[in-house]
């Protein structure tokens, strides 16, 4: 016997001993035919910024409630859940009206936070609304002047049950002054019936809030325009007035 028949055999190569190159030549094709998931980039843009500007309605009320600017700010109570409407849509709209009332609840409590929801909250959706739908300003100026005098007279109920007065008596009590100087201006001799003041303090209410959705409407057209979400155009005497054309 020779030294080389006395060698041990070299195993042969079996099939299953092969090495991985043939696996790892299937990887790259299974991993090209993988694709990545696809995220839409709309709902979380849409959930940030429903969050972002039901946060800003909030702050704006916060600071307008302790710091007090006059009416600068009170125009601007509804604008924010309004643009929301634009944006995104009724149901975001509603979103947001709903969460700057649980913040606001948080930060100063519930009661003051049901007098931004009504009716500047309820403000911001219908107005949204309306301009979303391109309806006139006399149309949406009108819906949300019923709106927001529901809103006064809901304050005035909620405030007198926890003050324990009455405050629609002390809003009587100031037509009634006003009542009678100008029937002492026009020369009329008798005293105005309780009607007649209750009339004028409705009235009050209502021309009130008129004049204060105009001034949201001039405010919000002049604002939404650059923000690339305009609102429905106003009559040609305020275009005229303000020496702007849309």
């Amino acid at each position: 016997m020779s030294i080389v028949d006395s060698l041990p055999e070299e195993p042969e190569e079996s099939p299953s001993s092969e090495s991985p190159p043939p696996i790892q030549e299937k990887l790259p094709g299974n991993h090209s035919n993988l694709q990545p998931p696809q995220l839409k980039a709309a709902a979380p843009l849409r959930m940030v910024e429903t969050a972002f500007l039901a946060s800003t309605a909030s702050l704006i009320w916060f600071i307008n409630f302790y710091f007090p600017l006059g009416p600068v700010l009170r125009i601007f109570f509804p604008v924010p859940i309004a643009l929301v409407y634009l944006r995104w849509g009724q149901r975001a709209a509603w979103m947001a009206a709903v969460t700057s009332g649980l913040l606001l609840s948080v930060l100063m409590g519930p009661v003051r936070s049901l007098l931004f929801v009504m009716p500047y909250a309820f403000m911001g959706v219908l107005l949204g609304a309306t301009w979303h739908r391109r309806v006139p300003w006399i149309v949406s100026i009108t819906l949300a002047t019923l709106l927001g005098s529901l809103g006064f007279f809901f304050r005035m109920w909620l405030l007198s049950i926890l003050s324990g007065e009455d405050l629609w008596i002390y809003l009587i009590n100031q037509v009634t002054e006003i009542t009678e100087w100008i029937f002492l201006k026009l020369g009329l001799l008798n005293s105005p019936s309780v009607f007649l003041i209750q009339i004028g303090a409705f009235a009050l209410v209502v021309i009130n809030n008129f004049i204060y959705l105009f001034v949201v409407h001039l405010a919000a057209w002049l604002l939404l325009d650059r923000l690339g979400n305009p609102i429905p155009r106003p009559p040609r005497w305020v275009q005229v007035m303000m020496d702007y054309e849309g």
